[in-house]
């Protein structure tokens, strides 16, 4: 069997804000889902609710820094 040359993608950052900027407002929805579902939870499943959001509370703010990067990024006409 002959071996086949893999092309290597090219670095495309085009979209990476608007995918980042996706990413947020879904993990903001999934904050917020979590939170109404612990009205259902036991105190167990609360405090592992509350630590996954703690989580994703970090997450977005490290999201938000890499939107600043990648703004910065496509405005010096890097891309």
């Amino acid at each position: 069997m002959a071996k086949q040359k893999q092309q290597v993608n090219p670095d495309d950052r085009s979209d990476n804000v608007s995918r980042l900027i996706e990413n947020v407002q879904n993990t903001i929805e999934n904050i917020e889902e979590a939170h109404d579902s612990m009205q259902f939870a036991s105190e167990d499943e609360k405090a592992q609710i509350e630590a996954k959001n703690k989580r994703r509370e970090e997450s977005i703010d490290a999201m938000r820094n890499e939107i600043k990067d990648e703004s910065h990024y496509q405005q010096e006409g890097d891309l």
